[in-house]
């Protein structure tokens, strides 16, 4: 069973735009929303009555909050729940915590939150689903965090890890909806079902262009959870979002994406995470530049350094590396119809072999294979794939996700001009 509260919009089938350049599907044109969209977590009285009187457990963390702070304070849902009088019995973390500061893949223990008491159960450590042990105190189960729209991203997977336990253990999910950062275009190759992982638990491409909460409604749709079991389900949407619009969260969603701009960028420089190129974990600007210790890369120069909680064992540590500062590209791309791009990677490999030639490229196969989604990244980087036709490939994979993504969007895909 799945329900959605109160959508403020229907939602609508639009014609994508194709960039056979890059591999993208996209919106004609980005655009405005007129007012400030408002997020589902803040429709309390959706929430309170969702929850009723049931013992609640949060999937939560430092972008759970109701208010950005930019106007007023910023108060968290834990705490907001907490005063309506709503029975929390504890909350689960996600990768880099509930306070939003481990670094990328660290082991996360359970913990107690010091302010209100409750049990942190971690969803990044020991376990990365929740047992049945762990969900025999409570009925429902409130998701809400900001993810920004990459399969590779460990919201997405946390998501359909604890939708699948709730199908499981007869629990009721309520995802609280949130824009996508991303959401107005979908890109990349879709994963292979031999490459399942954590950092790729569904079949998606690597961009989907869907909110978690029209995801959620996917999942169940298409039968995707364990057994093809369904979760009782309920969505209680954000109000004034379309998916053309423009919208980055004003709280980083984890250590190492701080800015719209890291946000924009990110997709298109994850790969690179597993070959000699430093995306500037590390740095002040991380993924807004990129580099190498040796390599006629670029000008743009940095020095990767520990920074606690963010990246305390950077790529290249104290080397000085030589690349490109993508930061403008990033401000470019916050407003671009299509903002994605691999086609750079196999330049990389080929400016390095030539300085190089003893040292391989690619520093970790199977975690280039999992990000991307299969083998084919690396066969073009070995010259074995030419780009072109590894992005010809996957144009016809994103075709077939917009139809299958339909019947589940909540928000139209293009703003129509007033």
């Amino acid at each position: 069973m799945a329900l959605v509260i109160a959508c403020s919009a229907s939602a609508s089938r639009d014609s994508l735009v194709v960039d056979s350049l890059n591999g993208v599907l996209h919106v004609a044109q980005r655009t405005a929303p007129p007012l400030p969209v408002r997020l589902g977590n803040e429709n309390i009285k959706a929430v309170y009555e969702a929850c009723s009187r049931a013992r609640v457990a949060v999937v939560a963390n430092q972008t759970s909050v109701i208010g950005d702070g930019r106007k007023g304070e910023s108060v968290h849902l834990v705490d907001t729940l907490l005063a309506l009088g709503i029975d929390v019995r504890k909350v689960f973390a996600p990768e880099h915590g509930f306070r939003g500061d481990a670094h990328n893949g660290a082991n996360i223990d359970d913990s107690v939150d010091p302010t209100t008491g409750l049990p942190i159960l971690s969803l990044h450590g020991k376990h990365r689903k929740p047992t049945a042990e762990s969900l025999d105190d409570v009925r429902v189960i409130i998701f809400d965090i900001q993810d920004v729209g990459a399969r590779f991203y460990t919201y997405l997977s946390s998501l359909f890890l604890v939708m699948e336990a709730a199908a499981e253990n007869d629990k009721v999910v309520i995802v609280l909806d949130r824009p996508n950062p991303h959401g107005h275009q979908i890109a990349g190759p879709v994963r292979s079902e031999k490459w399942k992982s954590f950092v790729g638990q569904v079949p998606v491409p690597v961009l989907h262009g869907m909110t978690l909460g029209e995801m959620a409604r996917l999942f169940n749709g298409e039968g995707w959870l364990e057994g093809g079991a369904q979760c009782d389900l309920i969505v209680i949407p954000c109000e004034g979002y379309a998916h053309s619009d423009a919208w980055y969260p004003h709280i980083a969603p984890s250590p190492n994406l701080p800015t719209p701009e890291s946000i924009a960028l990110y997709p298109s420089l994850c790969p690179l995470e597993p070959t000699v190129v430093s995306v500037g974990r590390g740095t002040p600007t991380p993924f807004e530049c990129v580099g190498m210790p040796q390599g006629a890369l670029g000008s743009f120069a940095f020095t990767p350094q520990p920074v606690p909680g963010a990246a305390p064992h950077p790529k290249h540590d104290g080397v000085i590396c030589f690349g490109q500062n993508l930061h403008g590209l990033g401000e470019e791309w916050m407003q671009s119809p299509s903002g994605f791009s691999w086609n750079a990677l196999p330049e990389y490999a080929r400016m390095w072999q030539n300085a190089v030639s003893e040292e391989p490229f690619i520093t970790a196969s199977s975690s280039l294979a999992r990000l991307s989604g299969d083998e084919s990244l690396e066969q073009v980087i070995n010259g074995e794939l030419e780009m072109s036709e590894f992005v010809a490939g996957w144009l016809e994979g994103l075709r077939a996700f917009d139809a299958l993504r339909q019947p589940y969007l909540l928000y139209p895909v293009q703003r129509l001009a007033p």
